[in-house]
């Protein structure tokens, strides 16, 4: 007999549906203990979460609507719970379904602390309290100075090389091109860099390329790939140590300068391009908005553009326009 217990979505709602019991397991563990070390981890937490709470299982197992021994088997590593029995034991311990699968941020009461003070705390708030972390962390540049790193972000066509490079001339500085800078890294383009190592490894090489041009450029107009704001931890990096400009436009607008260049990354596999670019800047754009600056680049042509770029960067770093 299987020492896991499958659930399906709503099993395990009535105490009479037992699962394996728990001897069984005692019964695999004297064979040699064959447990997933993730539901091990699992049942583990559930034990103190409830002797924190100072309930019983029983107790836990009637407020979960679970039966007991089920609730055993999910403290002993061998039930595989659905995602709605753990929602329910999480709902009767009183915590954060985070918390019982092990989520990071609840990994010390610190931790739990913080996420209670930051809880239901509107946008703008948790701006200031990144910002102030960042600081207090040596993550940022001293306070009320900008840096002349600017940063240009957005999705691929919004005008970053272009502008970018033109930017770069009028202020005198660098012009880095963040996906030249990760294929250096790697030796192979970036569509070979995922083909051959995966998206996980591109992130690395991305994360390394700005990094080092962090590191290399005090002053610097960089263009960055369309997807660095997927990786939380870099796009802290480039908060931290970049004035950042949001380059806006619209998804039809992105479509054609993409397709102008040759190359419908990533949507060339897909029938319905538009409406997947759509769902990326959807996704991306809560991100995309942490920029200090915006630039709707499809709001005026390519000169205009430029113009409103340079005025604001120009205006943001204490220059001359």
């Amino acid at each position: 007999m299987s020492s896991n217990i499958v659930h399906q979505a709503g099993a395990g709602l009535a105490p009479s549906e037992a699962g394996t019991s728990a001897s069984a397991g005692a019964s695999d563990s004297s064979r040699g203990d064959s447990r997933s070390p993730i539901l091990v981890a699992l049942g583990e937490r559930v034990k103190a979460l409830r002797a924190r709470r100072g309930m019983t299982r029983k107790a836990v197992a009637a407020a979960a609507q679970v039966s007991e021994r089920h609730l055993a088997n999910l403290e002993y590593g061998i039930g595989n719970a659905s995602i709605l029995v753990l929602a329910q034991v999480a709902l009767a311990l009183q915590c954060s379904l985070a918390e019982l699968i092990g989520d990071v941020t609840t990994s010390s009461p610190e931790w739990l602390l913080l996420r209670e003070l930051l809880q239901a705390r509107d946008e703008a708030t948790l701006h200031r309290v990144r910002v102030a972390v960042a600081q207090l962390l040596g993550m940022g540049g001293a306070a009320g100075v900008r840096s002349a790193r600017v940063a240009l972000i957005g999705l691929r066509g919004a005008g970053k090389s272009t502008l970018g490079q033109m930017l770069a001339s009028d202020l005198g500085f660098p012009f880095v091109e963040l996906s030249r800078e990760i294929e250096k890294f790697a030796g192979c383009n970036i569509s070979e860099i995922q083909a051959l190592y995966g998206m996980n490894a591109y992130r690395r090489y991305e994360r390394r390329a700005l990094e080092e041009a962090i590191q290399i450029h005090p002053e610097a107009v960089i263009a960055t790939p369309g997807g660095l704001v997927s990786d939380p931890a870099t796009f802290n990096q480039l908060l931290a140590h970049c004035t950042t400009v949001w380059l806006q436009a619209d998804p039809e607008d992105h479509m054609k300068r993409v397709a102008a260049q040759g190359d419908l990354r990533p949507m060339a596999a897909s029938k319905e391009a538009m409406q997947d670019l759509k769902g990326i800047l959807a996704g991306r754009a809560p991100f995309y908005s942490k920029a200090e600056f915006v630039l709707n680049t499809s709001a005026q042509a390519l000169e205009p553009s430029f113009e409103a770029l340079r005025e604001i960067v120009r205006s943001a770093l204490g220059m001359a326009i």
